[in-house]
Formats: structure tokens, sequence, C-alpha cells
């Protein structure tokens, strides 16, 4: 979809998050999606451990 970006950030806690959504780059960016009517869509996930046996399939 040419109208879509993906962004992806990754964050060690809850606590970083906060902190990050408390900087002024946030408002700036508030302003932006009231401004251009721009929606977007969350999903959240949590690191696992990686068992040994996958390693073959992953390029690191």
């Amino acid at each position: 979809d040419p109208e879509t970006i993906l962004l992806i950030d990754s964050w060690a806690n809850q606590e970083a998050i906060d902190k990050h959504h408390a900087t002024p780059m946030m408002d700036t960016i508030a302003k932006l999606r009231e401004k251009y009517d721009l929606h977007m869509m969350v999903e959240r996930y949590t690191a696992i451990e990686i068992p040994e046996t996958e390693n073959r399939f992953i390029r690191k």
C-alpha cells in the first residue's frame, strides 16, 4: 500500500516507552496526526528466546 508507512520501534520495557512518549517529538507527531488526519495501528510483541534448532533458519 503506497499510502502506508511501517515504523518498527523496539523498547526495553514500558518505562522506556513512557519516557519516549513524554518527549517533545511525540507532541510534534501528535500535531501532524491531527493536521493530516493520520491513523495508526499498533501491535505489541514480546521477544522470546530462540531455540537452537531454529538457528539454521536465521541469518544474523
